[in-house]
């Protein structure tokens, strides 16, 4: 896992690529159907706000040693995304640079035991407070892809996403999938479950696409 340093980089660079996807959209355009199957571009704004808020609940943890969970139930964090998804453009994206600042400035704030301190995903896992600029940097990077508005993992750092191949590969399990070449961005964008080309299988076979990972 790469070190907050570096991850705290990504998840800059995401914020500031997600607000590019947003620039100039008119309220249409806003509500327009995302890359994701089901949702719309507010949808994917609405998750992301909600996310940097519940990420804010793990460094809180972290901070305090007090548990707070990401989110209180499942439930509430599909609310959370469907109420989001009927704001207006503007007011979602004042939610969405409000909240990424606030995780941002929070983060700033832990110490280096504070930032070794363990809390718990939405998913179950245990991990270092360390990982969750990680976890953000997944989240603000792919769905500015996911906006579809012309952002591409091409645009997207070559370390990020390295990183992130391996990451999809070991959370999918790696015995799943098929060994696959092609242009590295394209082969992420592919383990991501995204729209991709020109990855193929070792013998030159199409590469079959994978459901959305994240």
């Amino acid at each position: 896992m790469p070190t907050p340093h570096t991850t705290l980089a990504w998840m800059a660079e995401g914020n500031a690529l997600c607000l590019r996807a947003l620039d100039g959209l008119d309220e249409t355009s806003y509500g327009a159907p995302s890359l994701l199957p089901g949702w719309t571009r507010k949808h994917v704004v609405a998750h992301l706000a909600g996310n940097a808020e519940a990420l804010g609940n793990l460094v809180q943890w972290a901070r305090t040693g007090e548990p707070t969970p990401m989110y209180s139930s499942p439930e509430q964090r599909t609310a959370t995304i469907e109420s989001g998804a009927t704001l207006p453009g503007a007011q979602l994206t004042t939610w969405f640079t409000d909240s990424a600042r606030a995780l941002t400035d929070a983060m700033a704030t832990l110490t280096e035991d504070q930032w070794s301190a363990l809390v718990v995903t939405v998913q179950g896992r245990t991990v270092p407070a360390s990982e969750t600029p990680w976890m953000r940097s997944r989240e603000v990077m792919v769905h500015a892809v996911d906006l579809g508005t012309g952002v591409r993992f091409t645009d997207l750092p070559t370390a990020f996403l390295t990183e992130l191949r391996a990451d999809i590969r070991t959370k999918r399990g790696p015995d799943t999938l098929p060994i696959t070449q092609g242009h590295p961005a394209e082969v992420t964008a592919y383990l991501a479950g995204r729209p991709y080309s020109g990855v193929t299988t070792t013998n030159g076979t199409p590469a079959e696409p994978l459901p959305p990972w994240l």
